[in-house]
């Protein structure tokens, strides 16, 4: 398959009209075509083109692919306006495999996101948590489930918190957690607050291993509370990583917020509350 670019930018492709004067092995009448961004080389989505998606690919510069589903040709973004243009078609060693470099109009996926692949796989076979619509969060967190040597074990609180989720997705009547979710977020910040207290009379008593106690409790409940807005720990992260890069009077002065009273000025020593009036 040879490109040329003509004056509109738009792409033209040398076409044969039977299967067999392609550059490319059809398995069952279908192939994989991976769509992948032309400047960035972010893997964008997967479909299947037969014969006649392939034809009209070439043929129109934008990508076509036959649904599995429907039985039926489609051109991408003719509902929702994400078209895209083609740049580059590659056919992999074994010829039944395309990689279609493309310039992507709007999100490629049907959800919105700008790729399809947003969920990341953990060591267990399980989905992790979804991230908020941020790709390098969805990349940092799977680089916290593989290294170079291998899959390595989910951290603990990682798995606590895709435990949570598990139970508000399958709820269970003998599972605490999914009747905090039944309960609602009244019930919930109810027992966040009751911990709370918890923790803070352990702190105040000093006895350390209540502490680690209470502290364990506190997190989960607020885990729970994170589970019910769907708000992956990848955004407390990122939120810390953003505050580390300045000092705390300085974070807080950026969202608006009081400086620490001192004691001076909350009445203490010297104060205009203790002068004595001469």
């Amino acid at each position: 398959m040879v490109a040329k670019k003509n004056g509109l930018g738009k792409l033209q492709f040398k076409i044969s009209s039977s299967a067999e004067n392609y550059g490319a092995r059809f398995s069952g009448d279908l192939i994989p075509a991976v769509v992948q961004d032309h400047k960035n080389k972010e893997v964008l989505m997967v479909a299947y083109m037969n014969l006649e998606a392939l034809q009209k690919s070439l043929e129109t510069g934008e990508t076509h692919f036959w649904s599995r589903s429907r039985k039926k040709l489609w051109r991408k973004g003719e509902t929702s306006g994400h078209s895209q243009k083609i740049r580059a078609i590659f056919v992999d060693c074994d010829e039944d495999t395309l990689l279609v470099e493309v310039e992507q109009t709007g999100a490629a996926c049907h959800t919105g996101k700008p790729s399809c692949f947003f969920q990341a796989l953990t060591p267990a076979g399980a989905l992790a948590p979804r991230a908020a619509a941020n790709r390098s969060a969805v990349i940092l967190r799977a680089r916290t489930y593989f290294n170079e040597s291998g899959p390595q074990k989910t951290p603990v609180l990682e798995a606590l918190y895709q435990t949570i989720l598990e139970r508000k997705r399958q709820p269970s009547p003998e599972s605490y957690t999914s009747s905090l979710f039944e309960g609602g977020i009244d019930r919930i910040l109810k027992k966040v607050g009751e911990e709370a207290g918890e923790f803070i009379i352990s702190a105040k008593n000093g006895l350390k291993k209540e502490i680690i106690h209470e502290m364990a409790d506190l997190v989960y409940h607020l885990f729970v509370a994170l589970g019910h807005y769907d708000i992956p720990i990848q955004a407390i992260e990122e939120e810390f990583r953003r505050r580390s890069s300045q000092s705390g009077l300085a974070e807080k002065a950026s969202r608006g917020l009081k400086k620490p009273a001192t004691s001076r000025q909350a009445g203490g020593e010297g104060s205009g509350k203790n002068k004595k009036r001469s």
